[in-house]
């Protein structure tokens, strides 16, 4: 295994360092840890960072983004055990701190019943083989649509023992019911919704099976734009029980290793045939490379082409960056975009990604969660195939530095048009605090509140007790659960209970926009709406995958701030089928189908104040 540094236009290769070696540099020694830690910011990181970019818009920040229009308080509350979530994921550990255990798990939001009420699936873990204990499955929440969640598992066929990892939901055979992918250490099996609350494991039938990887993410994207979703699924590294290996941080006790100590492995492209069953495709479309150690997928439309493009954050490997071709390949452009490294020309730890446009200027941009010491990547499209990452010139660098980010997503949780962004925080070892005294084992989310002119805030402290909470915090993933229109979020945490976060207090008017494609795919993935209102012009993409392991609402929320209605909704199908409503009422959901226009519309319930 070789490590690759960027030297001027060309390549300098060395020979990879041994565990312990490389251990010690994830990690950081001791000392240069405690130097650096006292620091408000990296001085490294602050040497490098670049000019402000001047393509951000900018807003009137309110004085208090906590405060509402009319004066009260936005928080997120913690209704876990109110509503009903008894979720505890296992992580199988028993003392062998094999590298699997500290990963996990993701969640998902999902309306698996077509109610028209956000569900909730949790991703869990089981006991390694020899180590009997509780038995443990993933779980499915039923959303009772009175602020409580019934555990459907058994009753919905979800009840299968795996060493689960991650989740992707969308309706991949365009049925009109979403269905499951969940992602695993060992095999990944794919749930079919059979439309009665009941699923159906079909792994084996859609030609799913094997081989055993050990993946983490996965999206669903049509990158042929031929009406049938293709799944994209992220591995890590090559590991096994037998191939486990002895790493420490002080020299005496056994620690979870870094990814340098093992081979990578290749992201999986399986292209959907339009029958149910799927192909490998990672070769022909030009995917495949077995150095990368991938944690995360976001898709986006990099370019603006009108074509969906792969971001892959990858653990002490350059990130990538794969471009679509529009001819059923990819070009890798990482590296000379400016997302595979740091600007000093390290492969940093990346764990989730997301990717959107929160700065309104027409292309979406990166967010990428890193390691301690490493700080939060925010790479800004500069519209020109160039991205820079202006984090350490912000806050969201300075607030991240010694915390280790997981998932990770843009949402506009206060509803005044401009995206916001959310990270779960928590370090994958325990005794960390003995090497590094600035560095914690639980810690507290960040969310940033976005300023605009490229500003961002972290009001995480400001949104309760609960919400601030230190835990050891993985996937992480937004939906409305109570359909009044503000964005709710539910963070997992590893070896420990699920946290499902109630937005209160935000008094903004919203528009939620659901798809239903006919010519493109059922859930309108890809799809781009663009919505005006008097105060703001915003556009979303309706996107699986992104977070961490996670699986955000299939459902576009546009804050519109103090209007009370869109002036135009604007949706480009990935068909190439262009819709224009206008004078569209906030306060409501429509579901919009591609050959027709609105076909449902759904006042919000009252909402939490």
């Amino acid at each position: 295994m070789k490590r690759r540094n960027l030297d001027g236009f060309g390549w300098m290769e060395e020979q990879s360092q041994t565990p312990r070696r490389a251990f010690l540099r994830r990690f950081g020694a001791a000392l240069s840890a405690s130097l650096f830690s006292s620091l408000p910011y990296s001085i490294a990181e602050a040497a490098i960072a670049g000019p402000a970019s001047s393509s951000s818009a900018a807003k009137p920040a309110p004085a208090d983004t906590t405060t509402s229009t009319t004066g009260e308080r936005i928080r997120f509350e913690d209704i876990t055990r109110a509503a009903g979530i008894r979720f505890v994921h296992n992580s199988g550990a028993f003392g062998k701190k094999y590298l699997p255990e500290t990963m996990g798990p993701g969640v998902g939001f999902i309306d698996y019943d077509n109610d028209g009420w956000q569900d909730i699936f949790l991703v869990n873990g089981m006991n390694w083989p020899g180590h009997p204990g509780r038995v443990t499955t993933s779980a499915l929440y039923h959303n009772n649509r009175d602020g409580t969640f019934t555990d459907v598992t058994r009753k919905a066929g979800l009840a299968v023992p795996m060493y689960g990892m991650g989740v992707a939901v969308a309706d991949y055979d365009n049925d009109g019911h979403d269905d499951l992918f969940v992602t695993a250490y060992g095999q990944n099996h794919l749930f079919h919704n059979n439309g009665n609350g009941t699923f159906t494991d079909i792994t084996k039938k859609a030609g799913l099976w094997g081989p055993s990887e050990f993946s983490t993410s996965a999206a669903w994207v049509d990158y042929d734009r031929d009406g049938h979703l293709d799944l994209l699924v992220a591995n890590y590294v090559a590991w096994t029980p037998a191939t486990d290996l002895y790493c420490s941080m002080d020299g005496k006790d056994k620690a979870y290793c870094t990814p340098e100590s093992y081979k990578g492995v290749s992201v999986r492209l399986w292209r959907n045939r339009g029958d149910g069953t799927f192909e490998d495709a990672t070769h022909k479309a030009g995917l495949y490379d077995p150095t990368s150690k991938s944690m995360g997928i976001a898709i986006l439309d990099a370019n603006q082409d009108g074509w969906p493009d792969i971001a892959i954050s990858n653990d002490t490997q350059p990130n990538k960056l794969y471009i679509n071709n529009r001819n059923g390949t990819f070009t890798e452009k990482g590296v000379v975009s400016g997302i595979g490294f740091s600007e000093d020309g390290v492969a940093r730890a990346g764990m989730g990604v997301d990717a959107a446009d929160y700065n309104h200027s027409g292309y979406p941009s990166l967010a990428i969660t890193n390691f301690s010491n490493q700080m939060i990547s925010l790479y800004q499209n500069q519209k020109n195939g160039l991205f820079v990452d202006i984090a350490p010139q912000s806050e969201v660098g300075r607030k991240s530095l010694l915390t280790l980010g997981f998932g990770c997503f843009f949402f506009d949780y206060d509803l005044d048009g401009w995206l916001d962004l959310f990270i779960a925080d928590g370090h994958l070892d325990p005794d960390i605090e003995k090497v590094q005294q600035q560095v914690h084992y639980l810690e507290a989310p960040h969310l940033f509140h976005n300023e605009g002119g490229g500003k961002f805030q972290d009001v995480a402290a400001a949104m309760g007790k609960s919400f601030d909470e230190r835990r050891v915090g993985r996937g992480a993933a937004y939906g409305d659960i109570n359909n009044d229109g503000a964005l709710d979020l539910i963070m997992t945490v590893n070896d420990g209970p699920a946290v499902l976060f109630r937005n209160t207090g935000a008094t903004n008017h919203s528009l939620r926009v659901k798809l239903w494609g006919t010519k493109s795919n059922r859930n309108g993935i890809g799809a781009v709406v663009f919505v005006q209102s008097a105060q703001t012009g915003q556009k979303l993409t309706m996107r699986s995958g992104s977070s961490y392991l996670s699986s955000s609402e299939l459902v576009l929320t546009f804050g519109l701030a103090k209007s009370d209605k869109a002036d135009l909704v604007e949706i480009h199908w990935p068909s190439g089928i262009t819709q224009r409503l206008t004078n569209i009422n906030a306060g409501q959901t429509i579901t919009v189908r591609e050959d027709t226009g609105i076909v449902h519309a759904a006042p919000f319930q009252k909402r939490a104040i």
